[in-house]
């Protein structure tokens, strides 16, 4: 403040001897500045007064270029949503929702930087030896691949057979196995054959289920090989160590470890972890949009090209492999969506039937699971099933719709002796009309990677979920997750705009307001590991290594643990101990028993 003064005393004086009859050379050359500042700091005086004499900012009182606030505000909300979203897909993200003018990547850059939400880095020069391929068309060439990560609640670890369509980026295999032995590996290769057809070529690895080039002896040929050879496919090997041949499949790998396997915990068995894939996997196929493909989704690239009798012969397996059904009629391509696939009936119409939930929660109909957890065990549910949609009603109303994987001459067998009859037409219920200014209700099933439909779109509502069946109340502004005893589970932004909300499939009038979740008993802290997991209690909690190293708090309370991170609730999951727990109350370790 005192310099500020200082400046304004000496340019009053200035303009003082100027207003005395001093030329303004000599007071400019007293003062040290030029002949134009003397006659700027004369003609502010005049204007302003003395306060005219101070130092103004240069900052310009508009920014026409700068990104609004409430765009830097969405922006800001979809990456804490969406913490592994980058600039370019919350781009994209921005134009889906109809955003003008939408900002580029590097402003969404500079926006989340400011914010904190990512940390600035030196940006890394690419390898000039890097040449980037892809084929012309889909179905020209597969790259296949084995990843493990897989963990059972048992403590082992299984593997996946992964293939992925180089043109598209179309998953075409994901099979979890036991074990990634060569029978294995040509299982899930020859079901991948009948059901999308034959490749011109596939690429993979030098490992022992794929190739005996290393192998120690005479050369042979491996089943894989031999599967190749008797459907006319091209058999290409990467050169030892380099693993960036195979790129599209590796970096696949990366997102199914990111976005699946470090979120959840352990699978209870191998069943309900292919169940897990699957239906992650139809997000990653239908849904998700695919940075290599300038935003476009994988299914709107590929095309199938199933085997059929009257265009070429049936897929060739040798004999020792187990038997891999061969429909005989082409399955369907997959449709050029991104959200839902519309309802259409195949030649042999859509069928009904009914059946009984088995104990592990995961039904089996004709090789298509369909998951619903060991707590809707035993009870009856009806299938209504066409050859593109397979919809689950659990007591007259719909449990949830899937994609179906049967063929014809899979209706026509379960029509000829496996219970099922003729379905009737039958459409979809829009729900009934409600008032739009008001709170409305309604109740859906979270999938097995936490995400709802509402409004022909994903809504993601947290792993934790998922298999659950909960109520969404939403009034445009939040939604809000409530279990089956009306308490409040989480709030998320509203996707939906009060005036969708109301026309939403199943939905009411609100009822009244949630119930808050009771205090916590205890709260102590605990620092996760590299694997993304701590015990606390006597109890392993594990939600994945994207927060590990990082210190959580848990809350315990008689029946169940919750763990926070900051102020975000990561996972709620129940309590199966009475063991001693440790609290951290001020730096000092005190024991407390629960009764």
């Amino acid at each position: 403040m005192l310099v500020e003064l200082s400046v304004v005393e000496q340019r009053y004086h200035a303009v003082m001897e100027v207003a005395a009859g001093v030329p303004v050379t000599q007071v400019a050359a007293r003062y040290g500045v030029s002949r134009q500042s003397v006659h700027s700091w004369v003609r502010k005086y005049e204007q302003w007064g003395l306060p005219g004499l101070a130092d103004r900012s240069h900052r310009p009182d508009s920014c026409p270029h700068r990104i609004a606030a409430e765009v830097e505000a969405v922006v800001c909300e979809l990456r804490r949503r969406h913490r592994g979203w980058g600039p370019r897909r919350l781009v994209h993200e921005l134009e889906r929702r109809g955003i003008t003018p939408v900002p580029s990547r590097a402003t969404v850059y500079r926006v989340l930087v400011r914010n904190g939400l990512v940390e600035p880095g030196v940006r890394k020069r690419r390898r000039s030896d890097y040449r980037r391929w892809e084929r012309s068309a889909s179905m020209e060439l597969w790259q296949m691949d084995i990843v493990g990560g897989i963990l059972l609640a048992d403590g082992s670890e299984c593997k996946m057979v992964t293939g992925i369509d180089d043109h598209s980026r179309f998953m075409v295999i994901a099979k979890v196995v036991q074990r990634a032995t060569a029978r294995a590996v040509c299982l899930a290769f020859g079901e991948a054959l009948v059901r999308f057809g034959v490749p011109g070529e596939v690429l993979t690895d030098n490992g022992k289920q794929f190739t005996a080039r290393f192998s120690p002896g005479k050369p042979r040929e491996t089943m894989f090989d031999r599967i190749c050879r008797e459907n006319g496919i091209a058999h290409r090997l990467t050169k030892p160590q380099s693993p960036t041949t195979t790129g599209k499949i590796e970096r696949f790998h990366q997102t199914l470890r990111r976005e699946l396997l470090d979120r959840r915990d352990p699978f209870v068995d191998l069943a309900a972890a292919q169940a897990a894939v699957d239906a992650w996997l139809e997000d990653y196929n239908r849904m998700r949009p695919h940075q290599g493909l300038d935003m476009a989704v994988p299914a709107s690239r590929f095309v199938s090209r199933p085997r059929s009798e009257q265009d070429a012969l049936p897929v060739v397996l040798p004999a020792r492999l187990d038997p891999v059904p061969q429909p005989d009629v082409p399955v369907p391509p997959p449709e050029p969506v991104a959200a839902a696939w519309p309802m259409a009936e195949g030649e042999v119409g859509a069928i009904e039937l009914e059946r009984v939930v088995p104990a592990s929660g995961n039904l089996s109909l004709r090789g298509q699971q369909v998951w619903f957890g060991p707590a809707l065990a035993g009870i009856t549910v009806t299938l209504r099933i066409d050859v593109n949609r397979l919809h689950v009603l659990i007591g007259g109303g719909r449990h949830k719709t899937l994609p179906s994987k049967l063929s014809g001459r899979d209706l026509k067998a379960l029509l000829a002796g496996g219970g099922a009859r003729p379905a009737g037409p039958w459409a979809d219920d829009p729900g009934p009309a409600q008032d739009t200014k008001g709170a409305v209700e309604v109740d859906r099933t979270v999938n097995a990677v936490g995400y709802v439909g509402l409004g022909g779109d994903k809504v993601l509502t947290g792993w934790p979920f998922a298999g659950q069946r909960v109520t969404l109340r939403l009034d445009g502004k939040v939604l809000q997750v409530l279990n089956e005893q009306r308490v409040l589970q989480a709030t998320l932004p509203s996707p939906l705009p009060p005036s969708a909300c109301g026309r939403l499939q199943g939905a009411r009038p609100a009822g009244p307001s949630p119930l808050l979740p009771p205090p916590a008993e205890q709260i102590t802290e605990r620092t996760v590991s590299s694997v993304g997991g701590f015990m606390i209690a006597g109890q392993r909690v594990q939600f994945g290594r994207s927060y590990a190293h990082q210190v959580v708090t848990a809350h315990l309370d008689e029946t169940s643990i919750r763990v926070f991170h900051s102020r975000e609730l990561i996972t709620t999951l129940p309590r199966i101990t009475r063991k001693e727990v440790v609290v951290r109350t001020s730096g000092e370790h005190n024991r407390r028993k629960i009764l």
